[in-house]
């Protein structure tokens, strides 16, 4: 499956911007997906992920209550919804498919887009 990530941007913060995660292929539905971020010099970071259903969802602390991650299989699409957004929250955001269950871990995701920019001024 090829990933394409897009919709990052300039924000302000406490500002709000969806990023979205378009999907190749027929198969899409039976992927977790999740979303993960970096910024130079540091390790990649778990930000969301999703089952293939939608029905369950996991989030970093870092992120919980102020981000939302779903899914629409029909649109082979999966999105993040990012609120009262910080500079701390700045980073390349990348999606990513799992053809398990979902995970925190960015080793067990086989699939990867090319990431984009999400920028929180100050």
């Amino acid at each position: 499956v090829q990933l394409q990530a897009s919709g990052g941007g300039l924000v302000q913060a406490g500002g709000s911007l969806r990023v979205s995660c378009v999907a190749s292929g027929r198969t899409f539905s039976s992927y977790a997906m999740g979303w993960f971020r970096q910024t130079p010099g540091k390790e990649r970071e778990f930000v969301a992920t999703i089952s293939w259903s939608g029905g369950m969802t996991h989030y970093a602390d870092s992120v919980k209550g102020r981000f939302t991650i779903s899914r629409d299989n029909a649109k082979n699409t999966v999105y993040l919804q990012m609120s009262s957004l910080r500079p701390a929250d700045t980073a390349v955001y990348y999606c990513a498919a799992d053809t398990g269950v979902g995970s925190t871990l960015s080793d067990e995701y086989e699939y990867w887009g090319q990431g984009t920019l999400v920028t929180v001024s100050s």
